[in-house]
């Protein structure tokens, strides 16, 4: 999806991703993951988990919107400052920063402290050209990580996205150079994903724990 798209879903207020409390799969992730320190959060809008996350280490976000960045520091109540390095406007508070700005002109520094990455709604929200894109990216800023991801799927012919489907096999084949080990499943048919109704036959929300180092070939 073009940026337009998604600064205009702010614009409007139409966040059917949006959750209202933390992700019942990040809740119960595996805890060596969750006690791991610095956690990055790409296309993390106002989500309720970088709260759950922070209660645990620091927490690097990059999100493209102004309105989310905002919204989040404003809704929780949280003291912010912000100032701007190059192309991005940084909002600050005690133990969450996030990149306001384009995620694909993040750079290594800015992400620095962080060996883990928290995907819980931003490989869905991209459709198929992008998402080696995205994967790219993620390589490029940790060269070494550990990735909590939360993947979606759904008969693609009955619904389009975003979010979109992306079956197990377009994952494993996406992160060919990793370890990948799938962790739990939800069964959502006829509950919808967050705010959105889906009326497909099935659907199903799955955790995965994706690795890599520098030493990955």
């Amino acid at each position: 999806m073009q940026q337009d798209f998604w600064l205009q879903c702010w614009q409007q207020n139409q966040l059917g991703w949006q959750q209202d409390e933390s992700h019942p799969l990040l809740r119960s992730a595996p805890s060596d993951w969750l006690d791991a320190g610095p956690v990055f959060v790409p296309l993390c809008g106002k989500s309720p988990d970088l709260l759950f996350l922070a209660q645990q280490a620091p927490v690097v976000g990059a999100e493209l919107s102004d309105i989310a960045c905002r919204d989040f520091f404003a809704e929780n109540q949280l003291p912010v400052q912000l100032t701007v390095s190059g192309e991005f406007s940084c909002y600050t508070t005690a133990a969450i920063k996030l990149w306001q700005g384009d995620f694909f002109a993040l750079r290594p520094k800015q992400v620095a402290d962080c060996r883990r990455i928290y995907d819980r709604a931003a490989l869905i929200a991209l459709p198929a050209p992008m998402r080696m894109d995205y994967v790219r990216q993620l390589r490029a800023l940790m060269p070494t990580a550990d990735l909590l991801l939360l993947s979606l799927e759904y008969p693609a012919e009955e619904k389009s996205g975003p979010p979109f489907s992306v079956p197990a096999a377009e994952l494993v084949r996406l992160f060919g150079f990793a370890e990948v080990t799938q962790l739990q499943q939800r069964d959502l048919t006829g509950q919808g994903f967050a705010r959105r109704r889906f009326d497909t036959t099935y659907l199903t929300e799955t955790s995965w724990r994706i690795r890599w180092s520098s030493a990955t070939t």
